[in-house]
């Protein structure tokens, strides 16, 4: 996505195609990097959605997703993607105080898109202190 954009054609598929790839890896996870305009974007990811269900020549979005075992590794996710990324830090420092007081309750919230690398990065916080796993929905967008 160096560009600003990212074409089916560059993912092996037909230019206008409707097709949509979805990487699931069921053990281990993958090593993601997506190269933007202005940085790298990279992750350890299990799952890898690319959104192109239209006829055009790109890919509207690229979706993946961050885990956490606990609420300290899923503030540390949150605050490293305010540092890369350009995250509006004082809504996710907000959310962050507000979920120490009840870490074994449920939180969802979406935060502003940061766009430091020169795409629109937005991290969805799932987080349900009753599951042992924590999910960040981490979407990719061109600006």
């Amino acid at each position: 996505m160096s560009s600003g954009k990212l074409t089916k054609e560059s993912v092996g598929l037909e230019d206008g195609s409707s097709q949509a790839p979805d990487v699931l890896i069921k053990e281990g996870a993958m090593e993601l990097t997506i190269q933007a305009p202005s940085g790298l974007i990279s992750a350890k990811t299990d799952r890898l959605r690319l959104n192109g269900m239209n006829n055009g020549p790109d890919f509207r979005e690229v979706t993946f997703f961050l885990t956490a075992k606990s609420f300290e590794d899923f503030t540390t996710l949150i605050r490293d993607g305010v540092a890369r990324y350009g995250i509006p830090g004082e809504s996710a420092e907000g959310w962050i105080e507000s979920m120490s007081q009840r870490t074994d309750e449920e939180g969802d919230f979406s935060l502003s898109a940061g766009t430091a690398t020169g795409l629109r990065v937005q991290y969805d916080l799932r987080y349900d202190g009753a599951k042992g796993l924590q999910v960040i929905i981490v979407h990719v967008h061109p600006v």
